[in-house]
């Protein structure tokens, strides 16, 4: 029987820690995230734990503790936000490509500059091809349920998983919370016992040796391979935790998608603020929905493009800018997964939400008023938008997705 609680993310996702056990912790804090390895420290202190945890110097020598000790054969786990990723950097790729399977709870912070220690996705989303799976919450119970699901997608697929939240808006938000119970959480997730491994005397191997020319593109294609292979993986351990709990997840939800004319694509907590949008429009008789990724990486685009097609125009929320002059992270990568889709919908890009901006339920409003314009005159106008902020566009700056050949210089 589920155990009802009241807990921060940031504690929801400690005392997951706790229930699986790991062998070694290697952490050093940096807000918002830093409450996690401080809770897990507790657990060890009382003894409630038996693992080893490494204080260090810095992210990159945490992420250094955690690549040497999977790479020997324990299970290890971490924590961190915005710079702190910003500095595992060079050892994101180390360990992906040594095929290291790390879990590591992401509590999504702005990248600096300006400084600013609000939510938003610039720190996983600037790691977004450092060959680690990605998994994002939209609630507390989401991030407790995704970091025991992320142990074993880790191990099985032999790739190192983010675990997102988003800071202080579900990190140190409260809220109800169902945990499992300590037993089922050790039965499930199991002991981790790999073939192979740094300090196995009877196969003694190398790991991270210099890639040179001949062999480098080919750990590349396998890795490629291993990120295509592990969504079998997130699907089967999903079906499994459901059986164990009752609750559902895959690598998105669909939220009043059924009949939708337009609909919205999200990832994180901002879904809740856009499901109250889309429950009033509904109750105004617009047919509204909402798409919530849970997985970015690997992207499910095949799935997810057939989710968007039910609808006639798409509006994309990035919570990241990439200065790419053509959207958000999200936005390239999900309207590129309907190229070759016939009856494609029109996709807009929204950018919202940078170093903790609000989004309301008005925001929404407007932006399916937007859709429905778009809707009722097949003109998708600006494709890459700003919501909620002050003076979206210089008095003589190109319109974002409008440029003609005469307005570039």
């Amino acid at each position: 029987m589920s155990i009802r609680e009241r807990m921060s993310g940031n504690e929801a996702v400690a005392h997951a820690m706790k229930q699986i056990e790991p062998d070694v912790m290697g952490a050093f804090p940096i807000t918002p995230s830093t409450e996690i390895p401080q809770y897990f420290s507790d657990y060890i202190a009382n003894g409630k734990v038996d693992t080893e945890f490494v204080a260090v110097e810095s992210e990159h020598s945490a992420m250094s503790v955690c690549m040497g000790a999977s790479a020997a054969g324990a299970r290890a786990v971490t924590a961190t936000s915005s710079a702190g990723l910003a500095y595992m950097w060079e050892l994101l790729y180390v360990v992906a490509s040594s095929r290291l399977p790390v879990t590591m709870a992401v509590v999504n912070r702005a990248l600096t500059g300006p400084i600013n220690i609000n939510n938003d996705h610039s720190d996983s989303m600037g790691a977004r091809d450092s060959g680690w799976i990605q998994i994002y919450a939209e609630t507390n119970q989401e991030v407790y349920d995704n970091f025991i699901q992320g142990v074993i997608i880790a191990e099985k697929s032999r790739l190192p998983v983010m675990i997102c939240q988003d800071g202080f808006i579900t990190s140190h938000g409260v809220s109800n919370i169902e945990l499992i119970e300590d037993e089922k959480v050790k039965e499930f997730v199991g002991d981790y016992r790999p073939e192979n491994y740094l300090l196995k005397k009877e196969n003694p191997l190398a790991v991270g040796p210099y890639g040179v020319s001949p062999y480098y593109m080919e750990v590349k294609r396998q890795q490629a391979q291993a990120m295509k292979d592990s969504m079998p993986v997130i699907k089967k351990t999903a079906e499994e935790f459901r059986a164990m709990t009752g609750r559902d997840y895959g690598f998105f939800e669909e939220y009043m998608m059924d009949d939708a004319d337009v609909a919205l694509v999200i990832i994180g907590s901002s879904a809740g603020t856009a499901k109250e949008a889309v429950d009033r429009l509904r109750s105004e008789n617009k047919k509204v929905g909402m798409i919530k990724l849970r997985v970015f990486r690997p992207f499910p685009r095949i799935p997810l493009a057939r989710a968007m097609c039910k609808v006639k125009a798409v509006a994309i929320m990035d919570k990241a800018e990439s200065f790419s002059n053509s959207g958000g992270p999200l936005f390239n990568e999900a309207r590129n997964s309907l190229y070759d889709l016939s009856g494609k919908p029109y996709a807009v890009n929204y950018i919202y939400g940078l170093g903790g901006r609000d989004i309301t339920v008005e925001d929404f409003y407007d932006i399916f008023q937007d859709l429905y314009v778009i809707h009722y005159t097949d003109d998708p106008g600006d494709i890459y938008r700003y919501v909620g902020v002050r003076d979206r566009r210089f008095p003589d700056a190109v319109d974002f997705g409008r440029e003609s050949e005469n307005d570039i210089v």
